[in-house]
């Protein structure tokens, strides 16, 4: 039986997940940096340096480096990340394969609707890091 997540579900999934974002989530997220990591790298590898860039962000605003962006931005981001994290979402991450696809779906969504803020931070980080050298 196949299962195809639609954009809609992949957004509904994202605004629910923002909206229910709390400081222990996004305090809890910052803890499994490396689970984060391990996830992207190993079942969602075309998004690795998405993944990190979502991770970063996150983490930048939460110890106030960056506060350029609207909250609703960090809570989209933290939820997408947390949403990753979950093996029982939409589709159980235990089924083989198909149990990736709306991970996938809740990446891309994320990074669509995130894609101005993502640029914006990208652009200022890379303004520090040139800075600092």
């Amino acid at each position: 039986m196949k299962r195809k997540v639609t954009e809609e579900e992949a957004l509904g999934a994202i605004e629910d997940g923002a909206r229910k974002i709390t400081d222990s989530d996004i305090e809890d997220l910052l803890q499994k940096e490396q689970e984060v990591q391990r996830k992207f790298k190993g079942l969602l590898g075309r998004f690795i340096d998405d993944g990190r860039i979502l991770f970063e962000m996150v983490k930048d605003y939460w110890h106030k480096q960056y506060r350029e962006i609207p909250w609703w931005t960090v809570a989209a981001a933290a939820a997408t990340l947390l949403y990753v994290l979950n093996p029982m979402d939409l589709i159980p991450d235990f089924i083989p394969f198909l149990g990736l696809v709306d991970d996938v779906m809740v990446v891309s969504v994320c990074l669509y609707m995130l894609e101005n803020d993502i640029a914006r931070y990208l652009r200022w980080k890379n303004t520090r890091k040139t800075e600092e050298e």
